[in-house]
């Protein structure tokens, strides 16, 4: 289990870290937008427009504000294509596997050291 943990690490550690920090500018974004959008007047929508089903309609973003679209797509790799939603649903995956994994190595090195020691005071971690 150590030596998957240790390969997938290397080629996913660098996905990961590039979804969760889009992930967070994302984040950081809508809180800028939002706290912009409640300080300016809500946008006014031309008589008589209708959405069309298909699509969604948004106003468009205000200036100076974060562009959330780009954010969004970059997190979830469509702006990389088929490929970039592929390795974006690898690298959960592969977060998933590092999660459960880590854990297990962990109740493993646990059990082995418990099973060394007599100390009825052990500590769950080192």
């Amino acid at each position: 289990m150590r030596k998957w943990h240790r390969w997938l690490s290397v080629f996913f550690g660098i996905l990961i870290l590039f979804v969760a920090t889009t992930g967070i500018l994302s984040q950081i974004g809508s809180l800028v937008n939002d706290s912009r959008a409640a300080a300016a007047p809500p946008p006014v929508v031309p008589a008589g427009f209708v959405c069309p089903e298909t699509m969604n309609c948004r106003p468009k973003p205000q200036p100076g504000g974060w562009n959330l679209g780009l954010l969004h797509h970059l997190h979830s790799g469509e702006e990389f294509g088929p490929v970039g939603v592929a390795l974006s649903i690898l690298s959960g995956f592969a977060l998933l596997f590092f999660a459960f994994s880590g854990l297990w190595m962990y109740i493993q090195m646990f059990r082995a050291r418990a099973s060394k020691t007599s100390n009825p005071n052990r500590r769950l971690f080192w």
